[in-house]
C-alpha cells in the first residue's frame, strides 16, 4: 500500500471539497442574511473553520509537495503532483495575504454596529475564497489524475 499516496489523496479531498462546499453553498446563503446575521454567521464559521482549516490547508500542501517529490520517475505523473502542488500554494498564498487579515478584523466587528464598508472588505474576502477554492479542487483533480495515469 503506497501510504504517502493515500494520505495526499485523502487530505487534499477532504481539505478541496471543505473549502469548495462552504464556497459553492454555505457562503452564498450567508451574503442574503441581513448584515448583523451575517456578520453573527461569519463569526462563528471562523471559530469552526478557522480553527481547523489552517491545519488541514498546511497538512495538505506538506503532503502535496512531499508527493510531488517522491523519486519515482519523470513523466505526467510527475508533472501533475508539482502542478497540483504549485496550485495548493497559491491558495495559501492568498489566503494568508488577503483572507486571514479580513477573518482577523471580522472576528473583532460589533455585529450591532458594523464597520463602515464592512460588505465590501466581506465581497473581497468572498473573491478570494472562490480563488482559493477553484485552486484546492484543481489541485486534487490534478493529484487523482496523477494517481489515475500510474496504474
Amino acid at each position: 500500500m503506497d501510504v504517502l499516496m493515500f494520505a495526499t489523496v485523502a487530505v487534499l479531498g477532504f481539505t478541496a471539497c471543505a473549502e469548495f462546499g462552504s464556497y459553492a453553498f454555505v457562503h452564498p446563503v450567508v451574503k442574503r442574511l441581513a448584515p448583523r446575521d451575517h456578520i453573527q454567521v461569519e463569526q462563528g464559521l471562523l471559530r469552526t473553520f478557522g480553527i481547523v482549516m489552517p491545519v488541514l490547508m498546511t497538512a495538505s500542501l506538506v503532503l502535496a509537495i512531499s508527493y510531488a517529490a517522491r523519486p519515482d520517475g519523470a513523466g505526467l505523473p510527475e508533472v501533475l503532483r508539482w502542478v497540483a502542488a504549485a496550485t495548493w500554494a497559491t491558495g495559501i498564498v492568498t489566503t494568508v495575504l488577503v483572507n486571514v487579515p479580513i477573518n482577523l478584523s471580522t472576528l473583532r466587528w460589533d455585529k450591532d454596529f458594523p464597520p463602515e464598508r464592512w460588505q465590501e472588505r466581506r465581497n473581497r474576502w468572498e473573491w478570494f475564497q472562490g480563488y482559493r477554492s477553484w485552486a484546492y479542487l484543481a489541485a486534487f483533480l490534478l493529484v487523482a489524475l496523477s494517481v489515475a495515469t500510474v496504474g
